[in-house]
């Protein structure tokens, strides 16, 4: 069974490592603030000012000044921090991002991601991508694997306009993990109950299968 946005979320939140600063893109990737295991820190950083995010309010938390990249009611963590946008760019550009999750509409075998534009149809814009895929020192890609229509995502080649060139290795769908080498999609884990076949059929790019591929721990 494919995964929930959630159980993604959870999934991208495995991958944090004590200490990291930590860049959540709009969509799946913000969920992950809510999922970061408890036995480490991560510092979460929301390129329009906040250093120490904290997980999404509950109703009686909700402060509407409060908010992340995606205009959304977040908290702030202990020892959080809150400053301008130039500084908050000037810590991505300076290669102070440890790790960033970035949403997707197309990742191809190359590691090149469109993330921002689809011509004719009105997309929320650039933000901070362009920014964190050229300054974050690991970037990882969340997104169904396939759109709406079952068209796959992870291609050959990129047909809309990048966002960032070489740029990503690893991936999480709500089907499989994959890592991004050698020009083409290596399978590493599989969503609970779905088949290699089946990724296979929704993957339009290189895909190899190295050895038996685990299941997913969400």
């Amino acid at each position: 069974m494919a995964l929930s946005r959630d159980q993604i979320a959870m999934r991208v939140a495995q991958e944090f490592k004590d200490g990291d600063y930590v860049n959540l893109g709009i969509g799946i990737p913000t969920l992950a603030a809510n999922y970061v295991p408890s036995d480490i820190e991560v510092m979460l950083q929301s390129e329009n000012g906040l250093l120490g995010m904290g997980a999404y309010p509950t109703e009686e938390q909700v402060d509407a000044d409060m908010i992340n990249a995606g205009k959304e009611t977040v908290t702030a963590s202990t020892g959080a921090s809150i400053f301008n946008s130039a500084e908050s760019f000037a810590m991505i550009r300076g290669g102070h991002v440890d790790f960033t999750v970035l949403g997707a509409f197309e990742v191809d075998v190359q590691g090149n991601i469109a993330s921002w534009m689809i011509p004719g149809k009105l997309i929320k814009g650039m933000g901070g991508a362009m920014d964190l895929v050229a300054g974050a020192k690991n970037i990882i890609v969340t997104m169904t694997h396939a759109d709406k229509y079952g068209k796959s995502k992870l291609l050959a080649e990129c047909t809309l306009p990048l966002t960032g060139v070489n740029c990503i290795t690893r991936i999480i769908t709500d089907l499989a993990v994959l890592e991004v080498t050698d020009g083409a999609f290596h399978l590493k884990e599989r969503a609970p109950g779905v088949s290699i076949e089946e990724i296979r059929e929704k993957t339009a790019g290189k895909l190899i299968v190295d050895c038996d591929v685990p299941e997913m721990s969400v």
